[in-house]
């Protein structure tokens, strides 16, 4: 899958499933380019988030809930996420 698609389908997914006021999703793969288990069909993405709803919530249980959505992307295109939650 191409990076911009990603973006595209990591932002429709989270924003049908959580009540969020600002979404954006950064491609830091660029980063990661030297890891030894660095992948050119995964990629390393950053996700920001502003929601009232994650915001009352603890952090664990955001970060399993953007996990759970995010599974099938996880298991074929994603290899790491950075989670910025306001």
């Amino acid at each position: 899958m191409e990076i911009n698609k990603l973006i595209e389908l990591v932002k429709e997914r989270i924003s049908r499933e959580i009540t969020l006021q600002k979404i954006d999703v950064e491609d830091k793969s660029f980063l990661h380019k030297s890891h030894i288990n660095n992948s050119p069909n995964k990629f390393h993405i950053k996700i920001t988030i502003i929601s009232d709803e994650l915001k009352s919530k603890k952090k664990i249980d955001t970060t399993k809930k953007i996990y759970k959505i995010l599974e099938n992307e996880l298991k074929n295109y994603i290899h790491s996420i950075q989670l910025s939650i306001n």
